[in-house]
């Protein structure tokens, strides 16, 4: 039987994508296990979210019920209303004397300079993706909010990488799962385990080095530009322990994309523990960073090339 090393490895977890790829955009819903604790942590200076505060330290509402991941820049966030209707007609959500309010974060990326920018996702998407959510492994690429990622616009479209959406787990002999999902729309390199280029500016065949080109020019291309994912785990913790375990989860971010957390992008983890297993705080936050690291090289290494810009797979 194959080992499931995607989100979905950590039980209860369905993922769901639904993809324009006409418009070249989409979206991915994470639907959550019952008391489900959600923390998050943004970093850069151009994020795009939906109910991210609700999820920090000292708030009232512990628990998430789905987190929706979306291209479409802030028109994006919209997809969150679908998720959010999906769940009311199942009951689900936090309890008020007038129905459930289901609470749905959510994050974006744009994706609008590539495929149509008139047709960005919505709720019917956010809705569609509910519907198409399972515990099986998780189909990574473009597809889904990873549809139109692209990684470093430096030199225009012809000349960046395509982008996508990868996932990886990590399973250990005490029952523990740390598993991670990532969109990847970096302003910066993705680098592989052992520093080399998979995806960014090529000219004449070759990489050419976010970092050289900023030596050269210190100058950046429009704020475009996110890496947005959820980190899950079986663990029991606290929302101050999930909220540490979001923050460790960038420390992957920066092992994976150089340069990482730029005022240029808007960079946004989700983490998500639903209590089934007793584990460190320590253990779990340092696998979190590991498995966003992998999370997003397999989002380089499964993507496809669209609307002209090219993927790993074609410039190799």
């Amino acid at each position: 039987m194959t080992t499931n090393e995607t989100l979905t490895a950590v039980q209860g977890i369905q993922v769901g994508h639904a993809t324009d790829q006409e418009a070249i955009t989409g979206c991915t819903v994470v639907l959550c296990p019952p008391q489900t604790v959600g923390g998050v942590d943004q970093r850069g200076s151009a994020p795009g979210t939906r109910e991210s505060d609700l999820l920090r330290p000292a708030k009232l509402v512990q628990h998430v019920n789905a987190v929706v991941l979306a291209g479409g820049s802030a028109y994006g966030l919209a997809a969150a209303d679908g998720v959010m209707r999906y769940l009311e007609e199942r009951g689900v959500g936090y309890p008020t004397a007038a129905g459930v309010v289901p609470i749905v974060p959510a994050a974006i990326l744009f994706d609008l300079d590539i495929g149509r920018s008139d047709r960005r996702p919505d709720a019917s998407m956010g809705y569609v993706a509910c519907q198409a959510a399972s515990a099986e492994p998780v189909a990574q690429g473009s597809l889904g909010a990873g549809t139109g990622a692209v990684i470093s616009r430096w030199m225009g479209l012809a000349n960046a990488t395509k982008g996508g959406i990868g996932s990886a787990a990590l399973h250990f002999e005490d029952g523990l799962v740390v598993a991670a999902l990532i969109a990847v729309n970096a302003l910066g390199d993705v680098q592989d385990e052992d520093g080399r280029i998979l995806a960014g500016v090529h000219q004449n065949g070759q990489f050419v080095g976010a970092l050289n080109l900023l030596r050269l020019q210190h100058s950046a291309p429009p704020p475009t530009n996110t890496v947005i994912g959820v980190v899950a785990t079986n663990a029991r913790l606290s929302k101050e322990e999930v909220n540490a375990v979001a923050s460790a989860a960038h420390d992957g971010i920066a092992r994976a994309v150089r340069p990482a957390h730029t005022p240029f992008d808007g960079d946004t983890i989700f983490a998500l523990a639903t209590g089934q297993v007793a584990a460190s705080l320590l253990a779990v936050s340092a696998f979190a960073a590991e498995v966003t690291a992998a999370a997003i090289r397999n989002a380089v290494r499964h993507a496809e090339s669209l609307g002209g810009v090219p993927a790993l797979r074609d410039l190799a």
